[in-house]
């Protein structure tokens, strides 16, 4: 005998029984591995459903619901306000309203389609063929500028007469 041999207890493994165990045991890790849940595939728990919105509700800067749509609907009533007051919106009431407008407006319309054809006021007060008279009579215009020229002063009024011919008048009322 050899001065060290090995016993034979344990025969070298063959190469098939290799092969056969590495597939055996990859078939034993695939099956424990599929049953094993991937996180990304696993069921969650549904949505938390928002809160209700109510009055109470705090939308922004710590003011509730109800105080947004106030300060909002204060806004365009003002703005609505300032803008019927400079453009002067108005709205009829009635039927009776809009047509008692519609004739306004139709005899403004006539009236100012009848003061063109007026003639000038010199053209009225001569008579055509007439010769000039030089006994007519004197017009309201014709005596203020007559006034004026012959007087360039106001007459000068006194503040005691002022006074007293303020108190000795009498009040028309």
């Amino acid at each position: 005998m050899a001065a060290r041999e090995r016993p034979s207890s344990c025969p070298p493994p063959q190469p098939a029984l290799l092969g056969l165990g590495a597939a055996l045991l990859s078939f034993c890790i695939s099956t424990v591995f599929s049953q094993v849940p991937d996180p990304e595939l696993l069921p969650t728990d549904p949505p938390k459903k928002p809160d209700p919105v109510t009055s109470e509700t705090v939308v922004f800067w710590g003011l509730r619901l109800w105080q947004v749509i106030g300060i909002f609907s204060m806004f365009i009533l003002a703005v609505i306000i300032t803008l019927c007051c400079i453009f002067k919106c108005r709205i009829p009431r009635t039927k009776k309203e809009i047509e008692a407008r519609h004739a306004q407006r139709v005899a403004a319309k006539d009236y100012a389609n009848t003061l063109e054809t007026v003639p000038p006021l010199n053209e009225l007060t001569e008579i055509p063929g007439a010769l000039p008279d030089t006994a007519s009579l004197p017009t309201v215009s014709e005596q203020v500028q007559a006034r004026s020229a012959s007087s360039s002063q106001l007459p000068v009024v006194r503040e005691e007469e002022e006074l007293t011919d303020h108190f000795t008048q009498p009040e028309t009322g």
